[in-house]
C-alpha cells in the first residue's frame, strides 16, 4: 500500500517537472530564495551596524523617491511591454521596430523622472518631511544624489528583462539582484570608513550598474535585442494608450508606501527603519513568490490570452486557488514565531531587545496581508495581460484613499503599529474588490462566447 502511493506521489512529481510553467516557477523560485538570503543578511548586517538609526532613515528616505518612480513608471512600462510585444510577435509584426519605440520611451521617460525627482528633493524636501535639523536634510540629499542615476540603469534594465523574460529565460533575471547585495556587502566590510556615511548608496549604485550590464552581455550573446527604424503599429498604439491608466494605477499602489513614510516620520526617530524592518520578513516571502510567479505569469497568462482567453480564466482561478491556501499556511507558521525570527536575525549590537519587542508586533501585522497581496498581484498581472489598465486605476485611487484615513486614524491610538494596521486592511480590502471584477470580467467573457 505504502509503495502504491510512493508510486502515485513520483508520477506526480515527474508530471509536474514536464510542464514548463512549473519548471520555471521552480528555477525563479530556487534562485529567488538564494538571492533573497543573502539580501537578508545584508539587511540583518546593516541592522546590527546602524542599528534604528538617523543614518539608516535618511537612506531609506533618499532612496524612496527612486525606487518609487522605478516601481510605478519603469514597471508599469515592462508590464505593459511585455504582454503587447508577446502579441506583436503573434502576427509577425516588425519587433525590431517595436524595440527601438519601447527603449525612446524608456529614455524619455527616465529624463523626465530623474528632473522631477531632483526639483523635489532640492525645493520640496523639508516640507515633506518637516521637523528635522540641517544635517538631517543634508544626509538625505547627498545619498539622493548618489543613487539618482540608478534610475536609467533600472529603467533599461527592466525592458532588457522583460525581453529575456518573454523567450522564457528567468534564470539571469532572477539572479540580477544578487549584485546589489554584494556590493552593499563588499562596502560595509571593506569600504566602511573611507564611504562613511554612504556606504549604503555607494553599494546600491554599484549594483545596480553591474546588474545592467550583465543583462545587456546576457541579451546580446542570445541576440535578443534587434533594433531597427522606430516605426508605428497597432500594438504600439494600444501600449501607449494603456500607459497613462497602468501609470496611474502603479502611482497611487506606489503612493501608499510614500504616504506610510509621511506619517512615520511624524514619528519619534527610528520609526521609519522599524517599520522596513518590521516588513523584511513578509517582503522577503512575498519577494520569492512575486519573482517565482509574477514575473513567469505575466508572459504566460499574455499568451495563453492570445490563444483560449476561456481557458486563461480557468487557470487563473487555479492558481489564485493554490496560492492562498499555501500562503496563508506560510503566513501563520512566520506569526507564531515572529518574535524569535525577529531576535535572531536582528538583535546584536546596535540592535537592541527593546528594538525586537517594535519589530516583532509590526513584523506580526504586515504578515497578515501576504495572502491577499499576493493573489491580488496574480490577478492584476491577469488583468494587464487583458488591459484592463482602467480599472486598477479607479481601484489604485481608492485604495491610496482609504490608506491616508486609516492611516489619520489608526496613528492616533496605535503609533507606528496604526499604520502598518491601516496598510494590511488596504490589502485586504482591495484583494475582494479586484477579485469580483475579474469573476465580472469572466462572465460577461462567457456571454459574449
Amino acid at each position: 500500500m505504502n509503495n502504491k502511493y510512493f508510486d502515485i506521489f513520483l508520477n506526480k512529481i515527474k508530471s509536474v517537472s514536464k510542464n514548463q510553467v512549473a519548471r520555471n516557477f521552480f528555477i525563479v523560485g530556487v534562485v529567488t530564495l538564494l538571492v533573497k538570503i543573502i539580501s537578508f543578511y545584508k539587511e540583518a548586517l546593516i541592522a546590527r551596524t546602524f542599528g534604528l538609526s538617523e543614518l539608516l532613515d535618511t537612506f531609506y528616505l533618499s532612496i524612496l523617491i527612486p525606487t518609487f518612480l522605478q516601481t510605478v513608471f519603469i514597471g508599469s512600462l515592462k508590464n505593459l511591454f511585455i504582454p503587447n510585444y508577446i502579441v506583436e510577435s503573434k502576427k509577425g509584426e516588425d519587433l525590431g521596430s517595436f524595440q527601438s519605440v519601447s527603449f525612446l520611451i524608456v529614455l524619455i521617460l527616465v529624463t523626465i523622472l530623474s528632473l522631477f525627482a531632483l526639483i523635489f528633493v532640492y525645493f520640496f524636501l523639508e516640507l515633506t518631511f518637516p521637523g528635522h535639523d540641517l544635517k538631517y536634510y543634508d544626509l538625505i540629499r547627498t545619498q539622493f544624489y548618489i543613487v539618482l542615476p540608478c534610475i536609467f540603469f533600472w529603467g533599461m534594465a527592466s525592458l532588457i528583462s522583460g525581453l529575456i523574460e518573454i523567450k522564457g529565460k528567468f534564470l539571469i533575471t532572477s539572479l540580477t539582484p544578487i549584485f546589489t547585495a554584494f556590493t552593499t556587502l563588499i562596502c560595509l566590510f571593506f569600504y566602511k570608513g573611507y564611504l562613511g556615511d554612504f556606504v549604503l548608496a555607494v553599494g546600491l549604485l554599484t549594483g545596480s550598474i553591474i546588474s545592467f550590464f550583465v543583462l545587456c552581455f546576457y541579451s546580446k550573446s542570445k541576440n535578443l535585442i534587434i533594433l531597427s527604424k522606430p516605426q508605428k503599429s497597432e500594438n504600439i498604439s494600444i501600449m501607449i494608450k494603456q500607459l497613462p491608466p497602468k501609470i496611474f494605477s502603479g502611482l497611487f499602489t506606489g503612493l501608499n508606501g510614500f504616504v506610510d513614510q509621511f506619517f512615520a516620520a511624524q514619528l519619534i526617530v527610528g520609526s521609519i527603519t522599524a517599520i522596513n524592518y518590521g516588513i523584511k520578513i513578509p517582503s522577503f516571502v512575498v519577494g520569492i513568490l512575486i519573482m517565482a510567479i509574477g514575473n513567469v505569469l505575466l508572459p504566460h497568462f499574455s499568451k495563453l490570452v492570445v490563444e483560449d482567453i476561456n481557458n486563461a480564466y480557468k487557470y487563473l482561478f487555479k492558481v489564485l486557488k493554490i496560492l492562498f491556501i499555501v500562503t496563508l499556511a506560510i503566513t501563520g507558521i512566520f506569526v507564531y514565531f515572529s518574535e524569535y525570527i525577529v531576535w535572531l536575525l536582528f538583535e546584536k549590537d546596535q540592535f537592541t531587545a527593546q528594538d525586537t519587542q517594535v519589530v516583532y508586533q509590526i513584523q506580526q501585522i504586515a504578515l497578515i496581508y501576504i495572502p491577499f497581496y499576493l493573489t491580488t498581484l496574480v490577478t492584476v498581472k491577469f488583468l494587464t495581460a487583458i488591459n484592463k489598465n482602467k480599472f486598477m486605476a479607479w481601484t489604485s485611487l481608492w485604495n491610496l484613499a482609504l490608506n491616508i484615513i486609516l492611516n489619520i486614524i489608526f496613528i492616533k491610538y496605535y503609533k507606528v503599529y496604526g499604520l502598518v494596521l491601516s496598510t494590511t486592511l488596504v490589502y485586504i480590502i482591495s484583494s475582494f474588490i479586484y477579485f469580483a471584477y475579474t469573476i465580472k470580467q469572466y462572465k460577461l467573457q462567457k456571454i459574449e462566447i
